[in-house]
C-alpha cells in the first residue's frame, strides 16, 4: 500500500470501542493503543490491573495523565523505583555480586556505583553525562559521517526499506563509536542488544516477565557479552583511546575515591547498550511516517531547518518510543485522580498517554511545529531519573534528517508496507518501505 490505513486486521484483538474492551498488554495490542489512550482519558484515567501487582491478592495501577506521571518520576523518594530496596540491601549486606544469580551487569554495578538517589545523580553525572548526555554535542561530527555513510548506500536508489538500511543503524554505528567497539563486531553487538531488551520486547503483562527457559537464554547470550566487554576493557586499559570505555577505565568516581573494576565498566557499558539503540531507531521510523503523512511538511523543513528540532521533539511526543513502563511502586497511601493507590503498589508509567494527554497538550494528536515547551513531553521520562541517553539520542534524531533534508528531495510511503508493529512495549513497525527522491 502506498498510504497508511489502519492495520487492525492483523491482529485478533479488536479496536477498542468502550473501556471493557481496552486491553495495552494482549498480543497485538501495539495496534490499538492510541485508540485506547483517549476512552482511558475520559474513563479510567488510572487504570486498574485487578490481581496484577508485586505481591499476591494486591493490584497494579496504570497512570495515564501527564500531572501524575510527571509527579511521580520527579520524586523518586516517595515514588521509588522497584529494584532500589533490592539493590539498597545487597550494597548495606556486602554481598559478593558475582554470586547473586540472574544479576546482569548493569544491576552488579547499581549495587557499588549507584544503590541510593545521591549516588544515582553522581553517577550521571561523572560518569555518562560527558557522553550521551548534555556533552553529547561533541560527536556531531562523528555522527554526521555515520548517517552520511549510510545515506550513500541507498541514495541512488528509489525505494528503501528506512528501518533495516537508515533507522536502526545509525544508533548501532554511532553507540560503537562512543564506546570503542570495532565496526566489524556490530551485528554481534546487534544481538547482543536484541538479548538485553528481550524482556520489553517478548516479556508478558505490564512486569514484562519472561518465564525461566527465557530467562536462562537470555543470560547464556549476555555471558558472552560480559566477556567480550571484559576484553575491550583490559585491551584499553593497556591502549587508551578517544572513547567511552577507556573514559570508564580512567576515571575516578568521587563517591567511592577510586577508579572503577572491570565489572563495573562492564555494568555501564551495559546500560549504554541496552538505552542507547532503541529509542534512537524507533523515534526515527515514526517521524519518517509524520512526513509522509503530512502534505507538505517535508518541504517545510527542507526550508526551514530551524523547525528541524521542534518536529524531532513533536515526533516524539506524539509517538513515543517506550509506551509505558512499570518502574515506581507507592511508599504511602496515595491519590491519583480520586482513585486510592495503597502503599506497596507498583505503578505502570504510561509516558505514551501522558504525551498525548489533552489537559497537557491542546489538540494532543495534531503535529504542531509551533506548539509550545514541546520538550515537556515524557518521553525520556523525566527528573533526576531522567534517561541519561536523552542528550545523544537527540542530537542523532536532529543530525540524522538535517542530512536526510539536505540529501533528498522527498519521501512517500512505499508499496507493501502493512505497518504491523513488533510485540513489547517500544513503538516500531518492523519494516518502512519509502519512495524517496534524490535531490
Amino acid at each position: 500500500m502506498s498510504d497508511k490505513t489502519p492495520n487492525h486486521f492483523l491482529t485478533d484483538m479488536k479496536c477498542p470501542m468502550s473501556l471493557d474492551e481496552v486491553d495495552l498488554f494482549g498480543p497485538g495490542a501495539q495496534e490499538h493503543w492510541y485508540d485506547a489512550y483517549p476512552i482511558l482519558h475520559e474513563q479510567a484515567p488510572v487504570y486498574i490491573l485487578k490481581g496484577q501487582g508485586l505481591a499476591p491478592g494486591t493490584d497494579g495501577y496504570v497512570l495515564t495523565k501527564h500531572e501524575d506521571i510527571s509527579m511521580v518520576v520527579k520524586d523518586p523518594e516517595r515514588f521509588p523505583p522497584l529494584m532500589t530496596e533490592a539493590i539498597q540491601e545487597m550494597a548495606d549486606s556486602g554481598v559478593d555480586v558475582e554470586k547473586v544469580p540472574n544479576l546482569n551487569a548493569m544491576q552488579a554495578s547499581m549495587v557499588t556505583l549507584r544503590p541510593n538517589m545521591e549516588l544515582w545523580r553522581l553517577h550521571k553525572q561523572e560518569l555518562t553525562d560527558p557522553w550521551v548526555g548534555p556533552g553529547a554535542n561533541r560527536h556531531e561530527e562523528m555522527i554526521r559521517q555515520h548517517a552520511t555513510d549510510l545515506i550513500d548506500s541507498w541514495i541512488d536508489d528509489e525505494e528503501i526499506d528506512f528501518i533495516h538500511q537508515f533507522a536502526r543503524p545509525l544508533p548501532q554505528r554511532v553507540m560503537a563509536s562512543v564506546l570503542g567497539f570495532p565496526s566489524e563486531d556490530i551485528p554481534q553487538l546487534a544481538k547482543w542488544g536484541e538479548a538485553q531488551v528481550k524482556s520489553f520486547v517478548y516479556g508478558r503483562g505490564h512486569l514484562n516477565q519472561l518465564n525461566e527457559e527465557e530467562i536462562r537464554e537470555q543470560f547464556v547470550l549476555l555471558d558472552g557479552f560480559k566477556e567480550y566487554v571484559q576484553e575491550k576493557v583490559i585491551e584499553k586499559r593497556k591502549n587508551p583511546q578517544d572513547d567511552m570505555i577507556t573514559f570508564l577505565t580512567q576515571v575516578e568516581y568521587s563517591p567511592l575515591g577510586r577508579k572503577l573494576t572491570d565489572l563495573e565498566v562492564n555494568g555501564v557499558v551495559y546500560a549504554m547498550i541496552i538505552g542507547g539503540l532503541e529509542t534512537t531507531q524507533y523515534a526515527l521510523e515514526e517521524q519518517a511516517q509524520l512526513i509522509c503523512e503530512h502534505e507538505g511538511l517535508f518541504d517545510k523543513l527542507k526550508n526551514d531547518r530551524s523547525l528541524i528540532r521542534q518536529f524531532t521533539e513533536e515526533g516524539m511526543r506524539m509517538r513515543s518510543p517506550t509506551q509505558g513502563l512499570s518502574t515506581r511502586r507507592t511508599s504511602q497511601d496515595e491519590e491519583f485522580q480520586g482513585v486510592k493507590v495503597p502503599a506497596g503498589s507498583v505503578l505502570h508509567l504510561r509516558f505514551g498517554a501522558a504525551n498525548v494527554d489533552p489537559d497537557e497538550f491542546e489538540c494532543p494528536y495534531e503535529l504542531r511545529l509551533d506548539r509550545k515547551a514541546v520538550t515537556r513531553h515524557l518521553t525520556f521520562s523525566a527528573g533526576p531519573r531522567v534517561c541519561p541517553g536523552a542528550g545523544i539520542s537527540r542530537v542523532e534524531q536532529q543530525t540524522a534528517w538535517s542530512l536526510l533534508l539536505d540529501r533528498l528531495d522527498g519521501m512517500e510511503y512505499g508499496e507493501g508496507n502493512d505497518f504491523r508493529h513488533q510485540p513489547g512495549i517500544m513503538l516500531g513497525t518492523l519494516n518502512l518501505k519509502l519512495k524517496i527522491k534524490k535531490a
